[in-house]
């Protein structure tokens, strides 16, 4: 019983990815810990590129590590956490 619940395909809550109790390690999921969002950056010292209809303060970027593109690879890396492990 055991062994068939670490076999068992599990979905990471963070990044979405499927995977395995055995299989998770430290550096299985990689994720942004915070939000995409658009508002002006703290720093103003980077260029954004900006879409048709932003207003030109507009900046969309990840807070955790300004990352302007909304696929680009989380920033962070950790264990997977499941739908079912309370955070």
């Amino acid at each position: 019983m055991e062994e068939e619940k670490r076999r068992r395909t599990i979905v990471c809550k963070r990044c979405k990815q499927t995977y395995t109790a055995s299989s998770n390690t430290k550096t299985s999921c990689r994720f942004h810990p915070s939000f995409f969002v658009c508002r002006r950056h703290d720093d103003q010292k980077r260029y954004y590129e900006l879409g048709p209809d932003d207003p030109p303060y507009a900046a969309k970027f990840y807070d955790c590590c300004g990352a302007e593109d909304v696929q680009a690879p989380g920033c962070t890396t950790s264990f997977h956490i499941s739908y079912d492990d309370n955070e």
